[in-house]
């Protein structure tokens, strides 16, 4: 398979030339549901390095979080249409299927759940994703692709017998996959608005590129049909950057656009997180956090709402 295809489909497995070797790798998707009260986030992925080649399936809830191994033999992929095995559970852009029985952790997770209606970023050939022409650079410590901003859900998920109803929730998909995540890293994610339809995800971090490291930010806000994005590759400016253990207050401006995000930020329950190929970082998210976005054109404000059930980082 070449490379510009897997550039063009970022959804579908990038790591298929590392499965029979040891050289540090991982690949992770991320997706997440929500409905009035609840959310829950599935992690499928795998990680390779000299040490150890395995899969995993990390869950993440308003209220607990899980990691279950799984061998590497039980990874199954799939390009057209695209879809991911791991054990018994499947992962695509039109549904899932849950099956985990994990005794050491008295975990049992099973259900489905659907997907519609799906919304997402513009692409072309300049950008094939979010990363636009980054994504053509080989020697990236991290890659990363939003799969859908946005779907509708439809189905139920059991956690040792507490039934979620996530019939007419929200979903979003994305992506990681490389060596390592960065260092130092926000990022958020909203699509629960209190009075519009709107999609938002944001992350800044510290990228190491050859020689040295520079600040890289990705950003996007749909509203309707018309999507704003401030990324380094645009010449977006980041011109205020508040962030500590308790908030984070940052300020985006490209041209005649300005954007500011809030939100307050409680610390959130433990995930996994790969460097070099090993699963061994521990990083915490939320996925109930209330995030404020203000989108101005010069001085008049055209866009300003809260959103409630976000998925927030701060690793610093």
């Amino acid at each position: 398979m070449n490379n510009l295809f897997l550039i063009k489909n970022p959804e579908i497995f990038q790591g298929e030339k590392y499965l029979d070797t040891n050289k540090n790798y991982f690949e992770g998707w991320y997706f997440k549901n929500i409905n009035k009260e609840n959310g829950i986030s599935f992690i499928p992925g795998i990680n390779i390095n000299e040490n150890e080649r395995k899969a995993f399936i990390q869950v993440i809830t308003n209220r607990e979080s899980y990691y279950v191994n799984y061998s590497i033999e039980e990874f199954k992929f799939s390009d057209n249409p695209f879809c991911v095995k791991i054990g018994k559970n499947l992962f695509s852009k039109t549904n899932l299927h849950i099956d985990i029985d994990d005794r050491k952790q008295n975990l049992k997770i099973n259900g489905d759940i659907k997907y519609t209606n799906s919304k997402n970023i513009k692409t072309n050939l300049f950008n094939p994703n979010i990363m636009g022409p980054f994504s053509y650079i080989p020697f990236m410590e991290c890659n990363h692709a939003i799969l859908c901003m946005k779907n509708k859900t439809y189905g139920k998920i059991n956690i040792n017998g507490n039934k979620i109803n996530f019939d007419e929730g929200i979903g979003y998909i994305e992506k990681d996959w490389g060596c390592s995540f960065p260092k130092n890293y926000i990022w958020c994610q909203a699509n629960n608005f209190k009075n519009s339809k709107a999609s938002f995800m944001l992350s800044i971090a510290d990228i190491p590129f050859k020689a040295f490291n520079f600040r890289g930010v990705i950003c996007d806000l749909i509203i309707e049909d018309n999507e704003y994005r401030f990324t380094t590759y645009n010449n977006s400016k980041i011109i205020k950057y508040n962030v500590n253990d308790k908030y984070l207050n940052i300020a985006l401006k490209k041209g005649e656009y300005n954007i500011n995000i809030k939100s307050k930020y409680d610390k959130g329950l433990n995930l996994k997180a790969p460097v070099k190929g090993k699963m061994d970082k521990y990083i915490f998210e939320n996925i109930n956090s209330k995030i404020d976005i203000t989108l101005k054109k010069d001085s008049q404000i055209i866009f300003e709402d809260t959103s409630y059930n976000c998925g927030l980082e701060i690793v610093e």
